[in-house]
């Protein structure tokens, strides 16, 4: 029987292993430091721990958003008219606030054309302007594929802050959109452009601009820079999410407007003292609705508002280095390969990676509140994948097993006793190099050389086959296993695999039903069977069981001095004038389920005492169980 052996296999189920891990490697490091095409996954669930922990916090109650809502579209419209209403109005409400020393004024309107209808409209707006240093109005960087008419970025820079970099392009030109409408002498602007991860949701704010090696400030950068908050150097900072949508604190703009134009004002005069006031609006009329973390449908003044918080507060969000998730995807791989190699139980890999993860998601969230947005999910997700490999792996390493315990056992054993044997996992390691307690059975054909003599070899061969495979039913029926065939000697043994307290009853029965196969084999052939007898030999002792052979070939066999004796008394069945012979341990061990006939003592080759042996009878009306 050809098999592997267990070093060999194991050496053949770790190369695998080796391999898997490598790949899963390799496959994150490119996942995360390049590809991103998990980063959807990784997305949705710090969007998920981001709106988690923005509901425990609250926005700077300094920021104040003046928001254009429905009710200020109703209430403005027989004074203001039909959206975009005349500058003049902003005029109004944007002289009432400076009355109230606001720190900063921070329109979230666009300002792009001139009113050729209402021009008178747009003189009140720069003459509401003259005098103040603390506006700020909003910059509209255009799509790039309109850079070749836009405005030659030397020549603006100074006017909007634009910054040139070692790498600047002294030519470069950018398309912009400016306030046009206002004199240039009040253009305090930055871009406020939407910045948008690769899934449409936006997460970043612009810091500054990059184009063509010049750095075009945001809204909120100029604003803070104004103020003497620190701007960092990187392009983009991650914003840190406060409440939910609406929990800046609004003053709707019609309620500011009209207190304004009354003689007797009933609002506080100076509720808006100090604060950054931002114009802008919530209401679904004006489109200006963003998809967050938070919300699909998050008012972009609230973007605007949490930038200029982030950097007024310095509480914007920092996303831990590329290098910190690969070394999480290695740790956790080369632990689950450690797992693999030492056999740990499949399950309890699965419920140890399953705590891990649950812990990193957990300390990934509490990041949040350290500002550090700690990526684990990717690295997980590549673990689970190398966890799936493994388990995998071991189930064909489980299913050839399965495989190689039937192929081997099939040989020796009843089909039910390997699938117990299969059933309850063990394994050529588990089953070799076992002492036991055994009955061992050897039976051997007389008279075949007379046979053999007288008829064909293939009648000979189909013969014994046919002889052979009843008793090995008789054998596998009363439990025992089979050993080997001698050339026409069979040994079999009870005892093992499993342990059998009674083993010598069942092997003295299956020897009594040995004999009356014999018997009616015999009358089939007739004549040709008339020299056609068995010898069998039973002894019962301690013997070492297991696969013993080589690499190439291993046979389940006992080994011992009871399994030598046992052949020896086979030996003597003619010389004793019986077909069955048991040794004296066979006979007491089998109590008194037969009777037995003492044949005599005989001398034994390598014993010095000789051998007391008995020819087993079947009890009238006795039934074994």
């Amino acid at each position: 029987m050809h098999s592997l052996s267990p070093p060999a296999f194991r050496h053949l189920a770790g190369r695998p292993l080796y391999a898997g891990v490598i790949v899963v490697l390799i496959a994150a490091a490119l996942e995360i430091g390049w590809l991103h095409l998990l980063d959807g996954f990784e997305y949705r669930v710090s969007d998920f721990f981001v709106r988690r922990h923005a509901a425990e916090l609250e926005p700077d109650p300094d920021i104040v958003i003046v928001d254009i809502d429905e009710k200020s579209f109703a209430r403005m419209h027989d004074s203001a008219g039909k959206w975009p209403w005349p500058r003049a109005i902003h005029a109004e409400l944007l002289q009432g606030i400076e009355a109230q020393q606001p720190r900063a004024v921070v329109f979230d309107i666009l300002f792009s054309e001139a009113d050729t209808y209402r021009p008178d409209s747009d003189r009140a707006f720069n003459l509401a302007l003259q005098g103040t240093d603390n506006v700020y109005l909003p910059l509209v960087r255009l799509p790039a594929r309109d850079d070749v008419n836009g405005v030659a970025l030397a020549d603006v820079a100074t006017l909007l802050k634009i910054e040139p970099t070692p790498a600047a392009q002294r030519d470069a030109r950018v398309a912009l959109l400016p306030p046009q409408a206002v004199d240039v002498a009040h253009w305090r602007t930055g871009i406020i452009n939407f910045n948008e991860d690769p899934d449409g949701v936006g997460r970043r704010y612009w810091t500054a601009m990059p184009a063509y090696g010049w750095r075009i400030p945001s809204l909120p950068s100029r604003v803070a820079a104004d103020l003497g908050f620190t701007v960092p150097g990187e392009d983009t900072i991650i914003l840190q999410w406060r409440g939910q949508a609406g929990s800046f604190r609004h003053i709707s703009y019609s309620d500011l407007f009209e207190d304004f134009s009354r003689r007797s004002r009933t609002r506080p005069p100076d509720e808006l003292r100090g604060k950054i006031v931002i114009i802008g609006s919530a209401a679904s009329l004006l489109q200006d609705l963003r998809v967050t973390p938070l919300s699909s449908l998050y008012p972009g003044v609230e973007v605007l508002a949490t930038a200029i918080d982030n950097l007024k507060n310095q509480r914007w969000m920092r996303r831990a280095p590329p290098y910190a998730a690969i070394a999480l995807a290695a740790v956790l791989m080369l632990a689950l390969f450690g797992a693999f190699r030492a056999r740990r139980h499949l399950m309890e890999t699965g419920i140890a990676l399953a705590v891990v993860s649950a812990l990193l998601l957990g300390a990934s969230y509490a990041a949040l509140g350290t500002q550090l947005l700690l990526p684990v999910l990717v690295p997980l997700i590549f673990a689970w994948a190398y966890y799936l490999y493994g388990a995998l792996l071991a189930y064909l390493r489980e299913k050839e097993t399965r495989e190689q315990a039937v192929r081997l056992f099939s040989r020796f054993l009843n089909p039910d006793v390997v699938r117990k044997i299969v059933d309850q996992g063990e394994t050529i390691e588990s089953l070799s190099g076992r002492t036991r307690q055994l009955t061992i059975l050897f039976s051997d054909i007389r008279g075949f050389t007379t046979l053999a003599e007288t008829h064909p070899p293939q009648q000979i061969v189909s013969l014994l086959n046919r002889y052979f495979s009843r008793q090995v039913e008789v054998i596998f029926r009363h439990g025992g296993t089979l050993d080997k065939f001698i050339g026409d000697c069979i040994m079999a043994f009870w005892g093992a695999p499993f342990e059998d307290e009674q083993h010598a009853r069942h092997a003295v029965a299956a020897a009594l039903e040995m004999e009356q196969v014999l018997l009616a084999f015999r009358a089939e052939l007739g004549a040709a069977g008339h020299n056609f007898d068995v010898g069998i030999g039973i002894n019962s002792g301690t013997a070492v069981v297991g696969f013993i052979g080589a690499e190439q070939k291993l046979d389940y066999t006992a080994i011992g001095d009871a399994v030598n004796l046992a052949s020896r008394i086979e030996g003597l069945t003619k010389e004793a004038g019986s077909r069955i012979l048991v040794s004296q341990a066979t006979a007491e061990a089998c109590g008194n389920a037969y009777e037995f006939a003492s044949r005599g003592s005989f001398k034994v080759k390598g014993r010095a005492q000789e051998v007391a042996l008995f020819e087993p009878k079947q009890k009238a009306a006795c039934f074994l169980v």
